[in-house]
């Protein structure tokens, strides 16, 4: 079978046309032809033997990658996450966690789309619960994800769309996609706080949607701070720790604020909301993204190519999809 693997641990990925064969041992699985795949920093991670699900375990050859689109055995073009790699001519992929595609979307972008969806719509909408006409600011929103998130946070009703980042040419692009307004994270940590509080004290923000963590996520907690009086709730979700793993929190910002501390990844996402995410929230973004209404820049290379493609760079704001032939 051809196939993008990793041969021997912590080496490059490759093309074979010889892997073994792929084979369905429950009821509940089905065989997906791959057409497109995704090439997300979770991939990279597996893909080193760095990533903890890895890590520990003997290493053998593998097929690379997540998550797909491609055909079923009735035609059926679907994304679907797989158990067995995705990188292949086909991948075993569970029935509940299969999804049509509307007919004429692009597959580069159904593959890419998934992933940021995980990392800001199950966030946005099913931890923090936004609600139509609330403020939502985004800390590092010049990703793939984060410009996911500003599209669909406008979509779902946000009066106002505050993001943060420190590339000003991609804050500028955020523009377009929605954003009402832009903070450039460039000054230092006593500044920095003095405009999230001037923000908060002109329009309060409602929801907070995290990808830094670090500096700039203890500038916004401390702008929030109370001063002894009622105060506005925020929602704050983190989802990433772009800017380091640990943060100092001071006791006082939980005594003296109304907020919620919130995580959102794998581990706490409820049963409930990984269903709705795969039976609701990304049939609506596919069906967005057909339309028009949901941008993400991809760039596809042939899966042939992998090797040579493998560490390209890319803008912040572009994903890597391999395309098969």
């Amino acid at each position: 079978m051809k196939a993008v693997i990793v041969k021997e641990k912590g080496q490059t990925p490759v093309y074979t046309t010889d892997f073994k064969e792929v084979e369905i041992n429950s009821p509940e699985q089905v065989l997906m032809r791959v057409k497109a795949a995704s090439i997300k920093n979770l991939d990279r991670a597996i893909a080193s033997s760095k990533h903890y699900s890895v890590s520990s375990k003997p290493f053998a050859p593998f097929v690379i990658g997540t998550d797909g689109v491609g055909a079923l055995e009735n035609g059926t073009m679907v994304y679907g996450f797989g158990l067995s790699g995705m990188l292949s001519e086909y991948a075993v992929v569970n029935k509940d966690q299969v999804v049509p595609l509307p007919k004429g979307i692009d597959l580069a972008l159904a593959s890419a789309l998934p992933n940021a969806l995980m990392g800001s719509v199950i966030a946005m909408l099913l931890r923090a619960k936004l609600q139509k006409g609330e403020v939502v600011l985004i800390n590092g929103a010049t990703g793939v994800t984060g410009q996911v998130a500003v599209q669909l946070a406008k979509h779902y009703g946000a009066s106002k769309v505050i993001v943060t980042g420190r590339n000003t040419q991609a804050l500028s692009h955020l523009k377009t996609l929605g954003a009402d307004e832009v903070i450039v994270l460039n000054g230092n940590q006593t500044e920095l706080i003095q405009v999230f509080k001037e923000i908060h004290e002109q329009t309060p923000i409602d929801v907070v949607i995290d990808y830094l963590w670090g500096d700039s996520a203890s500038a916004i907690l401390t702008a929030l701070k109370g001063k002894g009086t009622y105060q506005h709730r925020t929602r704050f979700v983190n989802v990433g720790a772009m800017s380091g793993d640990l943060m100092e929190l001071s006791s006082s910002i939980l005594r003296g604020t109304d907020i919620m501390l919130l995580g959102s990844g794998i581990g706490s996402w409820t049963e409930e909301e990984t269903v709705r995410f795969f039976k609701v929230l990304l049939p609506e973004a596919f069906d967005l993204a057909v339309k028009g209404k949901l941008r993400l820049d991809t760039v596809s290379y042939n899966w042939q190519e992998i090797s040579e493609v493998w560490d390209i760079p890319l803008d912040s704001g572009q994903r890597l999809v391999i395309v098969m032939e």
